[in-house]
């Protein structure tokens, strides 16, 4: 049998380079590099500590004390991140042209700093929120779909007969070919209503006193969305607990998407609010996927079997495995 290949941290390089191709033209890690794991620890360390319950969040009076440690951390973990944005943005520097046609999205940020629209400083922290939000998330996302997947080995073959099919033995899948293929769209929707990516969305602070169903929600009160559990609300989907793609085949779920128009599947939150990423979620987790499930077969490593898979989450913004994911890829 060959080498176990972590699938987390596998998709977790695809998005980061993904990610930093988009924004700077660069790509930062080659896959199973130091530099990657050393990257994810670091978004994964700020994703930590912003779920991470905050006594200062509750007592103000605790806060220059910070008793747990959580803002010194994630400082430290700002700071990393920031000296490699500052790296990045003195080169895109030393190297940019004045006129012509931008070719990332840090030459236009640059543009409008040059024209003190921008500051420094909020370009670093609109990469950060950019970087941090579309790479954990995503690769996450993918850890869990291929579990699933592995756990249920006739829908794997399902979406690969699916692939093959419709897009052809050894092609890549294209942002075109995404709404050909129905059986790979359900799967996704089920897995980000089994395991959304971040299970109380983002904390959002109520502006008024508000009166909800007889409840009223104090102005500055922090604001929680349990998408986990609606997605697990048996009163909305049968055998809830289970991973059945099919359900979104079915003529009474196949209208719901995560788009923010229905309420029962809003892993992405929903309004003005709505995770702005959605849309380079959706073409990231789509094609990963496709090239995933469609180029390579893969096997769990010797002795453990598809039901054994640990599926236990390891709780911070997002929603991780507490063990990763190990599969041996073949050839098909």
């Amino acid at each position: 049998m060959g080498r176990a290949v972590d699938i987390g941290r596998a998709a977790f390089t695809t998005s980061l380079n993904l990610m930093s191709a988009t924004l700077f033209s660069v790509e930062f890690a080659p896959f199973n590099s130091d530099s990657s794991q050393e990257m994810r620890d670091v978004v994964w360390g700020v994703m930590k500590n912003i779920g991470s319950p905050n006594l200062a969040d509750y007592f103000p009076v605790l806060k220059r004390a910070d008793p747990q440690g959580i803002l010194r951390e994630t400082t430290v973990y700002f700071e990393k991140l920031f000296a490699i944005f500052d790296r990045i943005i003195d080169e895109k520097l030393k190297t940019k042209t004045s006129g012509g046609e931008k070719s990332d999205l840090l030459e236009a940020l640059i543009d409008l700093h040059e024209r003190d629209e921008l500051s420094r400083n909020d370009i670093k922290h609109l990469l950060l929120d950019l970087f941090v939000a579309g790479t954990d998330t995503t690769s996450g996302m993918v850890e869990w779909t291929m579990t699933e997947l592995l756990r249920n080995p006739e829908k794997l073959s399902r979406v690969r007969n699916e692939i093959t099919d419709i897009i052809g033995e050894n092609k890549q899948v294209q942002e075109s070919d995404i709404p050909r293929l129905p059986y790979l769209q359900a799967v996704v929707k089920e897995t980000f209503r089994l395991h959304p990516v971040a299970p109380f969305l983002v904390p959002h602070k109520a502006e008024t006193d508000v009166e909800i169903n007889g409840y009223i929600v104090p102005k500055n009160a922090q604001v929680l969305v349990n998408v986990w559990a609606s997605g697990r609300d048996s009163g909305i989907w049968p055998n809830a607990d289970s991973f059945l793609p099919e359900r979104f085949l079915d003529h009474k779920y196949d209208k719901i998407d995560f788009r923010g128009n229905d309420f029962e599947l809003i892993p992405f939150g929903a309004g003005r609010r709505i995770c702005p990423g959605l849309p380079l979620a959706y073409r990231m987790v789509h094609l990963m996927l496709a090239t995933l499930v469609g180029n390579f077969g893969w096997e769990l490593e010797e002795s453990v079997k598809p039901q054994e898979l640990d599926m236990n989450e390891k709780f911070g913004l997002t929603l991780q495995k507490a063990i990763p994911l190990k599969v041996v890829p073949t050839k098909l």
